[in-house]
């Protein structure tokens, strides 16, 4: 078994386990790392690959867990979201840009952690859904994180940590299918990634069931705290990365 192999397993294995586990944030571990191994247009197809195969087996396991009509609306506003996050990644400033989403999702999550965060949601609020959904939408479009919207609704409406990942997974399914035929008619799905997909499966597996069994240990109460501590990562890695490539 190759060097390259190897380190493809291990890493699949730990960004499933962080999606599998919180319900988001694997390609933020899968992609920077698989580049060190393989081209970027086979580390990003792999990566949503596996995104795919993550959400369907969780939305069939814990499909009771969803709420469908939250996942159906943000899913909708998220589409209007996507052209303009596109048009952001094609003509925006790229540094400024990563730079103040990064910021702005550290500072968030530092609020929702140690500030009087008391606003709450009974049942689903279409003002919010539209919010969140739109902004995933833009945030999926120009930089692949739509995790941080869909974070901020999770918490107002109390989820559960068992409903928050089984519901972000019946997001990510139809749009994570939809970025895959995308790299499909581009011809970025090739033999060599598939492949790949095979190759990772016997990491990826185990990842989800395990990542099952941690996220149902979780405590509720503390839930989102892990899960806000996992957003300033990635604010970091946003703004830290800009910084080194600029």
């Amino acid at each position: 078994m190759s060097t390259t192999i190897i380190f493809i397993l291990i890493i699949s294995f730990l960004a499933t386990l962080v999606r599998s586990t919180f319900g988001f944030g694997e390609s933020l571990v899968a992609v920077p790392l698989f580049i060190f191994f393989i081209p970027v247009e086979q580390a990003v197809p792999l990566s949503v690959l596996i995104s795919i195969l993550v959400a369907l087996v969780v939305v069939v396991q814990d499909h009771k867990e969803v709420h469908f009509n939250s996942a159906k609306w943000l899913i909708l506003f998220a589409i209007l979201g996507i052209p303009i996050g596109v048009l952001l990644l094609v003509y925006g400033n790229e540094q400024m840009i990563k730079t103040g989403l990064g910021l702005l999702i550290i500072g968030y999550s530092l609020y929702a952690l140690y500030g009087k965060n008391s606003l709450s949601l009974q049942k689903d609020n279409m003002l919010w859904l539209f919010t969140c959904g739109f902004l995933s939408g833009i945030l999926g479009g120009a930089f692949g994180i739509n995790g941080p919207p869909l974070v901020v609704y999770g918490n107002m409406r109390k989820w559960s940590a068992t409903h928050f990942r089984a519901t972000l997974q019946a997001y990510f399914l139809p749009a994570s299918f939809i970025g895959v035929l995308g790299y499909a008619l581009k011809g970025l799905v090739t033999f060599e990634v598939m492949k790949l997909f095979l190759i990772s499966l016997p990491a990826v597996i185990p990842a989800i069931f395990l990542g099952r069994y941690l996220n149902r240990r979780l405590k509720n109460g503390d839930f989102f705290k892990y899960v806000y501590f996992g957003l300033i990562l990635i604010g970091l890695f946003l703004v830290l990365n800009t910084s080194a490539i600029h």
